[in-house]
């Protein structure tokens, strides 16, 4: 079965078609199963000996706008493979197709994909994260080391949003909403901030594993998904650091100031590691080595082909977020009146809204004794 995932990005539509793809290679289909992440910029045909057929990725694939909707429409009825995708609406918008152009491309997505959209409760830390993408030019990080060289200096330093920007970013939202309900035959809703908190019950809910035995993460690499991806954010937990133990924080930027290196290269997951609070390191310790299992299998899958990249690492939580900007407060008072504007796309922020979603968060990336429920009075109130 092909699966097509709807989104605007920031809401986890990356780690899903990932993850539903690597859940697909533990189970039995028929043809081989590969993911194509974007379907609008840039696909290649090529032959794979691992497989013994022609199959469609990014493997050295020229990215960008140069395929039109009815060229890629025939690529992918042109192989015999599964697909995982995903079309993002800013893409189409990019790209400037005319309606008469996309309306052909939709009903042959909606003909051959089961079509997953890709929500988020939590609207205004969507805008957050996309504000925060537009500095930092990368919407995913996919490393330990990738993601402290890219937001190290942004928790030693904070930075502010432009609210135009960020306000731009709800209106993106919601367009994307009425675009998924207007052209898609939706069968499933992600909803980031509830389905997150088990990810494998959702997956291995859908039915395009009807029919087969259902088998887990922890069935084929010893450890839960959920374990798995707490060890994936442990490794580069900077948050950890500068939020709730910023004196480790600042020995570590000691550490890179009289580093001979002139960028933060030195400052690797092993740094952060020998910091984290005890609970933390523990875990890793107990689980490094089936997570390691895991994370080879995965680079594997890449090195066929299966995989455009490996699953993306989190980046940060809300309160990581309410920590880096300084306008957090603006943003609250811009997002307020936007959805007061807009109330059926989300619920206003409120005074306890942090803490509602602190709570939510930590069940899933701290739950241990060292949870961060107990730094949120050392940052500024929400007026």
């Amino acid at each position: 079965m092909n699966v097509l995932i709807l989104t605007p990005d920031a809401v986890g539509s990356t780690l899903l078609q990932r993850v539903i793809t690597i859940y697909m290679q533990l189970h039995e289909y028929d043809k081989p199963v590969i993911n194509l992440h974007e379907l609008t910029n840039g696909l290649i045909k090529y032959y794979s000996p691992d497989f013994n057929r022609e199959l469609l990725g990014k493997k050295n694939a020229n990215w960008g706008y140069h395929q039109t909707l009815e060229e890629i429409v025939e690529l992918l009825a042109s192989v015999d493979h599964y697909k995982t995708s995903r079309l993002a609406q800013y893409h189409i918008k990019n790209r400037q197709d005319t309606l008469d152009q996309q309306i052909p491309f939709y009903r042959y997505l909606n003909d051959n994909f089961y079509i997953i959209s890709c929500r988020r409760e939590n609207v205004f830390e969507h805008a957050l994260s996309w504000g925060l993408n537009k500095i930092t030019k990368k919407l995913n990080v996919y490393s330990a080391n990738e993601k402290i060289s890219t937001f190290y200096n942004m928790y030693k330093e904070q930075v502010e949003l432009d609210i135009n920007v960020f306000v731009e970013s709800l209106d993106v939202y919601k367009n994307y909403i009425k675009w998924a309900d207007d052209h898609f035959d939706v069968a499933s809703y992600f909803q980031y901030d509830d389905h997150l908190n088990d990810l494998e019950k959702y997956v291995l809910g859908l039915p395009i594993f009807q029919g087969q035995p259902k088998i887990s993460w922890n069935d084929t690499y010893g450890i839960s998904f959920d374990d798995w991806n707490r060890c994936h954010y442990y490794t580069s937990n900077i948050g950890a650091l500068a939020l709730d133990q910023p004196a480790k924080f600042l020995q570590l930027t000691h550490t890179v100031s009289n580093s001979d290196s002139t960028d933060i290269a030195e400052l690797n997951h092993n740094n952060i590691i020998q910091y984290l609070p005890p609970d933390q390191q523990k875990f890793l310790e107990n689980n490094i080595n089936n997570y390691t299992k895991a994370s080879e299998s995965i680079r594997q899958m890449h090195k066929l082909g299966i995989l455009v990249s490996g699953i993306p690492i989190k980046k940060q939580t809300l309160r990581e977020k309410r920590y880096m900007i300084k306008n957090f407060n603006q943003c609250v008072d811009a997002y307020n009146d936007w959805i007061a504007q807009n109330p059926s796309i989300g619920q206003p922020f409120v005074d306890n809204s942090l803490a509602i979603a602190n709570e939510k968060q930590s069940k899933i990336w701290s739950p241990g004794p060292t949870t961060s429920t107990t730094a949120l009075s050392a940052l500024p109130p929400i007026d």
